[in-house]
């Protein structure tokens, strides 16, 4: 499995960057407009975010949908670790933290978020933990960034950007709630 971060020890270089805080902001309206017009409103509706950056993003699509439809919309969050096929690759002792999931999931159309999608592997760990708490209507993917490189068949329904990029290559997502700061950088080993 190749990793979706560059190990801590790598220096990174950087060598674009792809979005800045105000077009991060623009593209979660757009895509909270996208969950609405396809799941005809927010009626049973319930975003859940995959730890770490999808956690905030979901939070903020959540709230941008229930403000649109004046409605509230459910949001939550997984702690994938130990439903990663790559768990013996995190190290002796993985960091899990608690899922948080404060309402029922039975019957609902589900939008898991996160920020990249690279190689589908987090998102089947995510399906993974999502139904060890219940029975989805519908499940649904929403990701900031789409990079390509799937290993498994996992397609996005809701898609900020698309970013080509080599195996070499590295998108890194910045969150003010995570980082400090706002954008998406394109990086690669120095």
């Amino acid at each position: 499995m190749k990793p979706d971060i560059a190990p801590s020890s790598t220096v990174l270089r950087e060598k674009a960057q792809l979005m800045s805080g105000s077009e991060i902001e623009r593209t979660l309206v757009r895509l909270a407009h996208e969950i609405v017009e396809k799941n005809n409103g927010a009626e049973n509706l319930a975003l859940i975010g995959i730890k770490r950056r999808g956690i905030p993003l979901a939070q903020r699509l959540s709230a941008l949908v229930s403000r649109i439809e004046s409605r509230p919309v459910p949001c939550g969050h997984l702690d994938i670790t130990f439903y990663r096929d790559d768990l013996s690759t995190v190290g002796a002792k993985p960091v899990v933290g608690p899922t948080q999931l404060e309402f029922e999931i039975n019957e609902k159309n589900v939008i898991i978020v996160d920020d990249v999608l690279y190689t589908g592997r987090t998102v089947r760990a995510a399906m993974d933990a999502l139904f060890d708490h219940g029975r989805p209507r519908k499940v649904q993917l929403a990701v900031l960034v789409d990079r390509g490189h799937r290993e498994l068949p996992v397609e996005a329904t809701f898609v900020g950007k698309y970013v080509q990029t080599t195996e070499r290559e590295i998108i890194e997502v910045k969150l003010q709630e995570v980082d400090g700061c706002e954008k998406v950088l394109l990086v690669e080993p120095a």
